[in-house]
């Protein structure tokens, strides 16, 4: 009888614990203001995904093309890659530096291999180049693409991580610190703290830094239903934004911005309910030329809410796996 009493209380225990906190990467540098990360394995295996985008995400992979290079690469997209960690700092988008990690399994000497390949093929898209760093020579990817402002500079750390960054020296900074095991986090107290509060179960979270980050923003007079003067001078005191994803057998949005006080967030939330409810005003719309969006748009106009707690102001939204399935055709 003790037994099972004991054995319940433990059940009831992990029925009540809270969300387990996300881990803040080490390799992430002290520079950054916004982290974001990608349960790439969680997403994969969630049951909405399997029902409605897993198949098509096959087909893709097993075109001759794609299996060629990824039989070079040694890696299979859908069981190597656990996870991927992305950080990014700066004044606007086009000052803006960014570095991802990238957890999972991976073959360093074919994934070198078939970059050196890609370079002598499409040498003005990939190049291998080196950097010094502490007397050290370090052979990077150099990725450079049309829309974007920087290349990308690649490397694989070991055989559980490929590291990048738009920039050779922080590449070559975060590989360094990978070498010596770097374990203690260098990002600001605060952001730290951030990252700790977010669920390291969730498929996508998304949190940073936002002070001074929305000043002056642009646009906002021809945004309906809002009041630029009264919503910039709510964008000027937030403090922190996150954003959470869920993908289960259904979505789940939360959004939180972090006010600096709870006075701010009394005025924001009410900005932000009045724009939510012009938004809902427009919804029908959108299924005048696609009457396959209604039920997606209904769910839409009934889970959106807003509300403010404390110096929190919140935004959530939820979408089942049958109005996603009647609005893509896939549920047919």
């Amino acid at each position: 009888m003790a037994r099972r009493l004991f054995a319940a209380a433990v059940l009831a225990l992990v029925a009540a614990a809270p969300v387990r906190a996300a881990e803040v990467d080490a390799l992430l540098p002290a520079e950054t203001e916004s982290v974001m990360f990608v349960n790439v394995k969680q997403i994969l295996d969630s049951d909405l995904v399997k029902k409605y985008a897993l198949g098509q995400l096959k087909q893709a992979l097993q075109g001759n093309e794609n299996q060629k290079l990824l039989k070079d690469l040694g890696l299979d997209p859908l069981k190597d890659i656990d996870r991927v960690t992305v950080g990014s700092w700066g004044k606007g988008p086009e000052d803006m530096e960014a570095v991802a990690i990238v957890r999972g399994k991976f073959d360093p000497e074919k994934l070198f291999a078939a970059a050196k390949d890609q370079a002598a093929k499409n040498a003005d898209k990939v190049a291998i180049v080196e950097e010094k760093v502490g007397g050290k020579t370090y052979k990077l990817v150099k990725i450079t693409q049309d829309n974007q402002p920087k290349p990308f500079y690649v490397a694989v750390a070991d055989e559980k991580t490929i590291v990048g960054a738009n920039d050779k020296k922080l590449t070559t900074q975060i590989l360094a610190a990978a070498e010596k095991g770097t374990t203690k986090p260098s990002l600001k107290k605060e952001l730290a703290a951030l990252v700790l509060k977010q669920d390291e179960k969730a498929s996508v979270f998304a949190c940073g830094l936002a002070e001074g980050k929305a000043d002056n923003l642009p646009g906002l007079n021809n945004i309906p239903g809002v009041n630029p003067e009264k919503f910039q001078k709510g964008l000027e005191k937030l403090k922190t934004f996150s954003m959470t994803v869920r993908l289960t057998d259904e979505v789940g949005l939360e959004v939180v911005m972090g006010m600096k006080d709870a006075d701010s967030a009394d005025d924001f939330g009410a900005e932000i309910s009045n724009l939510i409810g012009t938004a809902k005003g427009f919804l029908p719309l959108l299924t005048q030329n696609q009457p396959n969006l209604k039920p997606l748009v209904d769910e839409v106009g009934k889970t959106l809410k807003s509300k403010v707690s404390k110096n929190d102001v919140l935004i959530n939204l939820k979408l089942t796996a049958e109005s996603i399935g009647k609005a893509t055709g896939a549920g047919d």
